[in-house]
């Protein structure tokens, strides 16, 4: 052991593997701080892995190169009308540190952007109807050579316990992780260990000092970043703090996203805010029990408990969701032969033999005959339906305006959004309300410093991502911006180690 009791000594110590954490460490590798990464599984990138990695990150030179006219103000007056000022001070360091962050990541030659459309989800001043988020490019997986192995494959096939394809590329969530890996690698400064769980912070003279981690001691000389995730898949945490949904249908992956770290700060006297929030989205229930995030409909209607229609489809998942958290299940998606196969997109990608076989759908030839087998009332189902194929007869949903937003039409090819029910046999799909994470978690400044109950920042402790309250609170602007602020504070807090712990 080393000095003063410490295993090894860091400048930064990092605890997670997600984008957030990942840009954190790059950051401060970068400026030549030897740094950790500590992830609890055996495999780096967490959900931010699973992700299609939208990045909202606005006002930079990606969507200046794309000339889709955004700025730091549209996109200041489009969160002003979703959140207000009440999160003012985070939102101006967030907007003020977007471009900033994007020069200094494609600086890196492993690190490559470019934007792509996809709808802002609110209809609110300042929105950009074909959105404002990039995405890495793909990376090549030889590029990465022996380090592949250590990224969270997609999500399909690491439930089933299967590494990435040979002959694929790496896409989305993880050319994402790929790409900052390499860069951190490239530095020199960046030690990553797998299976390290973070258990506890170590305080030194009223200063978090280090961690204990996989059994080791760790110092970190300049501070100590959280950014290891919520505690979506905490079922006793959930319940604990009203989340909806249940830790079964979360996306986090299995093993991961207990709380731990925001247990080990609170031990340490951090505050906590948002605890019954999620980042929510509709889920396709699987055979094993677990859920597939389902977005992007483009058939079919969703009827609650009593066989009714209680939502646009259509809505951008949080807020689905979140209409989903309000109604009283259990939710059915019912589409017809029309559909061929689920009329939406599912990750992971869902097997309609599978789906039968186990339950989780069910066929029939008549809509009595079907509800009859899901349990709801045949002519309030029958009743529902007709309603919804009127509309698409008329073109116009009445009842919730699905098709009115260009969101709603960003999935459909041009189609209309809402089209008929009404060739058999007939299917229904059990829905669940699942998420991509929690968004509620240790309360910090502008600067990503963990606020006690007194609002004092903790000397040496800094959060990021899920394992912090988000600043946009219950409400998800735009598709990439949990990653987006994770990555943006990640960045905020480094920077401040590097200024204020020499």
């Amino acid at each position: 052991m080393g000095k003063a009791g410490w295993d090894d000594e860091y400048d930064a110590v990092v605890a997670g593997s997600g984008a957030g954490a990942m840009a954190g460490a790059l950051t401060a590798a970068s400026n030549g701080l030897r740094t950790a990464v500590l992830e609890k599984t055996a495999l780096l990138g967490g959900t931010s892995a699973y992700s299609g990695s939208a990045i909202w990150l606005p006002g930079t030179q990606v969507q200046e190169r794309a000339g889709i006219g955004d700025s730091s103000e549209g996109a200041r007056t489009y969160l002003r009308a979703l959140l207000g000022d009440g999160s003012a001070a985070h939102r101006e360091a967030f907007l003020a540190t977007a471009p900033e962050l994007v020069e200094f990541l494609e600086k890196d030659p492993a690190i490559e952007f470019e934007w792509r459309p996809f709808p802002d989800y609110f209809a609110a001043p300042g929105r950009l109807d074909l959105g404002r988020s990039f995405v890495p490019l793909d990376l090549p997986a030889e590029r990465l050579g022996e380090l592949a192995g250590l990224v969270r494959p997609p999500v399909d096939r690491d439930r089933a316990g299967r590494g990435h394809s040979a002959s694929k590329p790496m896409m989305q969530g993880r050319a994402l992780i790929g790409r900052l890996l390499l860069a951190i690698t490239a530095t020199g400064n960046g030690a990553v260990r797998t299976e390290t769980p973070l258990t506890d912070l170590i305080v030194e003279d009223g200063r978090v000092a280090g961690v204990e981690a996989g059994g080791l001691r760790l110092r970190a000389k300049r501070g100590v970043l959280l950014a290891a995730g919520g505690f979506e898949s905490s079922a006793a945490l959930r319940s604990e703090r009203g989340v909806p949904g249940g830790a079964a249908w979360t996306m986090a992956p299995a093993g991961a996203n207990t709380g731990d770290a925001i247990a080990a700060a609170v031990r340490a006297g951090a505050s906590t805010g948002l605890l019954d929030q999620a980042w929510f989205c509709p889920g396709s229930l699987m055979p094993d029990g677990r859920a597939a995030f389902t977005l992007g409909f483009r058939g079919g209607l969703i009827v609650d408990g009593s066989g009714r229609r209680f939502a646009n489809e259509s809505l951008p998942y949080d807020q689905m969701g979140r209409r989903m958290a309000a109604a009283e299940g259990p939710f059915h998606l019912i589409f017809d032969a029309r559909s061929r196969g689920l009329p939406a997109i599912s990750v992971p990608p869902l097997m309609p033999d599978e789906q039968l076989a186990s339950g989780a759908w069910v066929e029939a030839a008549t809509l009595p005959e079907l509800a009859a087998r899901i349990g709801l009332p045949g002519d309030v189902l029958a009743g529902t339906v007709a309603r919804f194929n009127g509309f698409a007869g008329k073109g116009t949903d009445e009842d919730f305006h699905r098709g009115e937003d260009p969101y709603d039409l960003y999935f459909t090819g041009g189609e209309p959004a809402v089209v008929a029910v009404d060739e058999p046999p007939y299917v229904a799909a059990k829905i669940v309300l699942s998420d991509l994470g929690t968004k509620g978690g240790l309360r910090t400044d502008p600067d990503g410093r963990v606020l006690d109950g007194a609002d004092r920042p903790i000397a040496g402790l800094y959060a990021a991502g899920n394992t912090s309250a988000s600043f946009t609170g219950p409400v998800y602007p735009g598709p990439g911006i949990p990653i987006g602020s994770a990555m943006a504070f990640a960045y905020r807090a480094v920077q401040d180690m590097r200024r204020n712990h020499p």
